[in-house]
């Protein structure tokens, strides 16, 4: 168990970089997904091209999984991009930097058609495989993001090649620069990769297998929309998932882009928590997936095994924690609740966002600035007032602004007791005065041991529909 544990922390503190660890310029993010298996990853997709501004696109591969087992759908990623084409120049009315159609055409790949290892080693390499590849290997020091919504054996490839052709310096550097955000094990290479490479950053629950379905249910992206089919005990709002909700948000409102999304059959829009995770709102700090996002909330550890695991993990791996989050006096605890606790933020984003597809400036809503006045990491002392100050926050459109600071509870370290929980809405406030206001403060606790402690200010316009964005404080309490 020290050893164990040992590992852990080196791990951790290699992949810890803190709350301005975010590197310098945008994610670079290739997407390989299994598209045509049902609607959920063409409706992911469109989604993930609102936010396209934020990110550099470096690909779109299209790949097999364990539904979609011998073909693969590259063709349904070139149609929704020929709708993106035709409200590109609509969208870069509102934010400068939304890539073009031809771009995003020219990065779209083809990965291997055979499923799972079948498709990996020697005379296996795709046209997919060999992009990640390359992208590796672009002299550019930022991270690439691999967002598996399918199967993962077009990135098992480029890694099996990489092991075979490389030196031995070469290979860890390239691998060194992988990030992977799994939508659950969606073909028998994933386990492959997490064993065969020990120290590649992985967010995942793991697990999965045809026939047994019931590993979905303990996955934490679940949290997205999909609490009706696996029956999870959830405080969110499921009108805000519903096929009417597209029709009257995403369909009536998007133009040709928004015409493309499909009604949902099973879940709507399971992949997109691998790619929420990574939107600049001012929640998410990318490498620290244990501090929360619109992404989910993971923690590193060595899973036990349970019987829809394709094999036991032998390593550490970002994967499910819990969240405990209060709807009408009902706790509910849950990993799902990671993600569904952000859900209405979530949902508005999108719709504000589909109708820039179709909208002037003047007419459609744009997020606030959510901004602070101090620093985003404070040290201070066992009782000990603290004051917080989101005064210089704004809104691009002139909306009032309405601001909630709150405790995060679980990533911190400071165990908040029952007997202390103070509760407005769905968050603690413990002894945050002025909660509801831009300049707020708070009675740092008596502690014994140096404790983190992680307040999150929301800003809400009052737009329509209305937008959030956060700033993170973290204290650092000392006795």
């Amino acid at each position: 168990m020290k050893v164990k544990n040992l590992i852990i922390l080196a791990l951790l503190l290699v992949l810890s970089t803190g709350i301005h660890a975010q590197s310098s310029g945008k994610h670079r993010i290739i997407v390989l997904t299994d598209i045509t298996n049902e609607p959920d990853d063409a409706q992911s997709l469109i989604r993930f091209l609102t936010y396209a501004h934020m990110w550099d696109v470096e690909g779109l591969v299209a790949t097999t999984s364990i539904w979609l087992h011998n073909q693969i759908g590259d063709q349904r990623i070139y149609e929704i991009l020929e709708a993106y084409g035709k409200v590109h120049s609509n969208l870069i009315k509102h934010e400068p930097g939304y890539p073009t159609q031809e771009f995003l055409k020219s990065v779209v790949k083809k990965g291997g058609t055979k499923y799972g290892m079948n498709g990996v080693g020697e005379g296996e390499d795709s046209e997919g495989s060999e992009w990640i590849i390359s992208m590796l290997k672009k002299p550019d020091p930022r991270p690439v993001w691999v967002l598996l919504w399918g199967g993962s054996n077009t990135l098992a490839q480029a890694l099996w090649k990489i092991d075979q052709t490389m030196p031995r310096a070469e290979r860890d550097h390239l691998i060194s620069k992988l990030r992977v955000y799994a939508i659950s094990d969606q073909d028998n290479a994933a386990p492959w990769i997490r064993q065969t490479f020990p120290n590649l950053f992985y967010i995942v629950s793991p697990g999965f297998q045809e026939g047994n379905e019931r590993g979905y249910r303990h996955a934490t992206w679940i949290g997205i929309s999909g609490e009706r089919w696996y029956d999870f005990p959830s405080g969110a709002d499921t009108t805000i998932v519903s096929n009417q909700w597209i029709k009257e948000n995403i369909h009536a409102m998007g133009g040709p882009l928004g015409a493309q999304y499909e009604y949902t059959e099973y879940i709507m829009e399971s992949d997109s928590p691998s790619f929420l995770h990574l939107v600049e709102n001012g929640l998410g700090v990318s490498e620290r997936p244990d501090y929360g996002s619109w992404g989910g909330r993971y923690e590193l550890y060595i899973p036990h095994y349970r019987k829809f695991f394709h094999q036991p993990e032998t390593r550490p791996i970002w994967t499910n924690i819990e969240d405990m989050v209060i709807v009408d006096g009902v706790s509910y605890i849950s990993d799902q609740a990671t993600i569904w606790r952000w859900r209405e933020a979530i949902q508005n984003d999108f719709a504000a966002r589909i109708q820039w597809a179709t909208k002037s400036y003047a007419d459609a809503n744009h997020p606030p600035v959510a901004k602070l006045a101090h620093d985003n990491v404070l040290t201070v002392r066992s009782g000990q007032n603290v004051h917080f100050d989101a005064s210089p926050s704004s809104d691009p459109d002139g909306d009032q602004l309405n601001f909630h600071w709150f405790m995060y509870l679980e990533p911190g370290t400071w165990s908040l007791q029952r007997d202390m929980m103070t509760v407005d809405g769905r968050s603690f406030i413990l002894n945050i005065e002025g909660h509801k206001k831009p300049v707020a403060s708070f009675t740092a606790p008596k502690v014994s041991r140096p404790e983190e402690i992680h307040i999150i200010l929301e800003v809400t316009d009052s737009g329509t529909p209305a937008l959030t964005r956060y700033q993170r404080v973290i204290l650092n309490v000392l006795p």
